[in-house]
């Protein structure tokens, strides 16, 4: 089959490599390969702890994805950190929210302990003596988005427009702005970010909430850790704020002091692509020649390889995965 990928962030290469590997013609479409919110990713493999009330369908997928991770960073030759994430509460109140996670994993069959500050500490000596607690999420793993990018781009070649032939299918990866008739289903939401380096960073992902403000610190390898998100949502394009900014920046070194001594290296901002109920579009259209691949809103490294598999089977076998099928959005206004 020829097929068009448009978009070469993480969903797009993913889909476009899996398509390949199965023996389809591909041409892949992006201006700007792998600058989009592939690029501002933390990389967080991480399910339990992505998981909120009314979003349990992403748990059963992410645990889906999440088991296909390591054969597929084998194939592309990128490194999984398998150390875990641990949940902190700084105060009190921030671990209530904690407890609220572990409570909701519990009821989807996810036993984790709710632990004391001298545990947590002992797991992660990086961290403040002030927090009060948190949880050890053992199973959860992070990766570097821009190495998966990059080892995918060397398998996937990429033209900034694409060529006068028509394909067999397109499949519609572009992020937070999809084409019309489709731009309704996904809206931006913007995330801030920051990268630092430090000598002291922590040995695993801190996913932690200080005074109600909710934060991360993701170690990479040669010391660089991610700091991140807020999350807005907006009409105008992505900037990084001081506000924003400066917000993650204090709850980060009041979880993980020695970030005091790291050194600032990058701030960005890019648009998470949310659809209404958080959940992504992989599979057909009312257009029987296009297939969405969108919406992945925080979840999109985690979902990559579960969704290139689900794309590429929907092309091989017509398969569809029901929550997922765009068409629960789509009406008759739009049909060709």
């Amino acid at each position: 089959m020829r097929v068009r990928v448009l978009g070469a962030g993480i969903i797009g290469l993913a889909c476009a490599e899996e398509l390949l590997v199965r023996g389809h013609a591909v041409e892949v479409v992006d201006p700007a390969p792998g600058l989009g919110a592939s690029h501002a990713a933390a990389g967080m493999l991480s399910p339990s702890s992505e998981v909120w009330h009314g979003e349990e369908e992403i748990l059963r997928h992410g645990m889906a994805s999440l088991a296909l991770w390591p054969d597929w960073a084998g194939h592309l030759g990128v490194p999984l950190a398998t150390a875990g994430t641990l949940l902190v509460g700084r105060d009190a109140g921030d671990l209530q929210e904690v407890e609220r996670q572990v409570g909701l994993l519990a009821a989807h069959g996810h036993r984790v302990d709710v632990l004391a500050a001298a545990a947590v500490r002992r797991l992660e000596p990086t961290l403040s003596a002030r927090v009060a607690g948190g949880a050890l999420l053992p199973r959860d793993h992070s990766v570097d988005p821009r190495a998966v990018v990059a080892a995918l781009l060397a398998r996937v070649s990429v033209r900034p427009v694409a060529d006068a032939t028509t394909p067999d299918v397109t499949v519609v990866a572009t992020g937070a702005r999809l084409p019309a008739p489709w731009t309704h289903l996904v809206h931006g939401v913007r995330g801030e970010v920051a990268r630092a380096r430090t000598d002291d960073p922590p040995a695993r992902t801190v996913r932690g909430w200080v005074h109600g403000v909710p934060v991360y610190v993701v170690p990479r390898r040669g010391g660089e850790v991610v700091i991140g998100a807020t999350s807005e949502e907006h009409d105008a394009p992505p900037v990084a704020t001081i506000g924003g900014i400066a917000r993650l920046l204090e709850a980060a070194r009041e979880l993980v002091p020695g970030l005091d001594r790291a050194e600032l290296t990058e701030v960005l901002a890019r648009d998470r692509p949310a659809t209404a109920g958080h959940l992504p579009l992989v599979g057909p259209t009312h257009d029987p020649a296009v297939v969405l691949a969108a919406g992945h809103f925080r979840h999109g490294v985690l979902l990559a390889p579960l969704t290139a598999r689900l794309v590429a089977d929907h092309l091989d076998h017509g398969l569809v995965h029901a929550a997922l099928d765009p068409r629960r959005l789509l009406d008759e206004r739009i049909r060709p």
